[in-house]
């Protein structure tokens, strides 16, 4: 069958990491990634997805030294060292992620906490690679929860980025930028298909969120967390992380169809490639009897304008 009855009809394979970065560590990180895109290419993968932040690490449990109206030379010391070992686009250590996504062949979204070459500033980013290894554009959190404010920037409406490939229509939000609903449905405008969550968000609740954007959406949810304990810091930070708990963050990793069923996971207490083949024939059929941007978005009662959104890149 041709045309576009059988691009609807697709079954696309996709697949969501949750594992351990080294922390603290660029170099190593990346080695990780390239391995896990190794491993999602063997298991035939056709997108990959890796948490929030995954290079260098989300440094939780890390207060640099903050507190309002005061900051010391120890936080300092602690945001040169997380800013040292954090990632620009356009940087040696991405070109070789670009090169391995090249030879797998897999489309691949990756967290990672990237350093502006101009100025300073870091920002949590989730960057898109095309199958090709070309980077295709990446996204920015908009608004930064709690202490993240202190050492994140936030973005703007050109990083609500979508893109139209032939696994279908891609883009995604950042943890808790999905508890932001017109962020959601600035991504459901442009008809999103395949809705990416990274995340270092390890409660059980999340789930709920998870199954809720499936739903409201009415489309394919993939959630992504790392796995860390407190012996993955570098021993630098043991007495600052000594009242914390041996795991800390259990993952949560999970893939949720269009209708609300898990398809993979969620997946708890270790690392783990989460697969699931993605039947668009189920997207189609929960449009029935519910489409947000569809027959039931009102238009003539509600409009939202995002500003500076771009539009949907066509990826081929």
């Amino acid at each position: 069958m041709k045309g576009p009855l059988s691009i609807r009809m697709k079954i696309v394979r996709v697949g969501v990491v949750q594992a351990t970065p080294a922390l603290f560590d660029q170099e190593k990180s990346v080695d990780r990634v390239i391995d896990w895109i190794q491993k999602g290419a063997q298991a035939g993968c056709q997108l990959l997805l890796f948490p929030e932040s995954f290079i260098p690490c989300y440094p939780r449990g890390l207060t640099f030294d903050a507190v309002v109206g005061r900051r010391t030379d120890k936080g300092r010391s602690l945001w040169l060292d997380y800013w040292t070992s954090s990632i620009e686009v356009e940087s040696p250590g991405i070109a070789r992620i670009g090169e391995a996504v090249r030879k797998a062949g897999v489309m691949v979204a990756l967290g990672i906490t990237e350093k502006d070459p101009i100025g300073g500033s870091l920002h949590c980013t989730l960057l898109y690679f095309g199958r090709d290894g070309s980077v295709l554009g990446k996204h920015r959190k908009l608004k930064p929860t709690g202490l993240e404010r202190y050492i994140w920037g936030e973005s703007d409406g050109r990083s609500l980025v979508s893109y139209d490939t032939e696994l279908g229509r891609i883009g995604g939000l950042i943890c808790w930028e999905n508890y932001m609903p017109l962020a959601r449905t600035a991504l459901y405008q442009k008809g999103v298909e395949i809705y990416l969550a990274p995340t270092a968000d390890a409660r059980e609740s999340w789930q709920s969120t998870m199954q809720h954007i499936a739903l409201e959406g009415r489309c394919f949810v993939l959630a992504s967390n790392q796995f860390v304990r407190k012996s993955d810091y570098p021993d630098r930070y043991a007495e600052e992380l000594q009242n914390e708990s041996d795991i800390m963050s259990p993952g949560g990793s999970v893939i949720i169809s269009p209708m609300g069923e898990v398809l993979a996971g969620p997946l708890w207490n270790e690392e783990g490639l989460l697969t699931a083949d993605l039947d668009f024939s189920v997207l189609v059929k929960s449009k029935l009897d519910f489409d947000c941007v569809g027959h039931y978005a009102r238009h003539d009662v509600f409009q939202l304008t995002v500003v500076n959104q771009p539009e949907t890149l066509k990826v081929h």
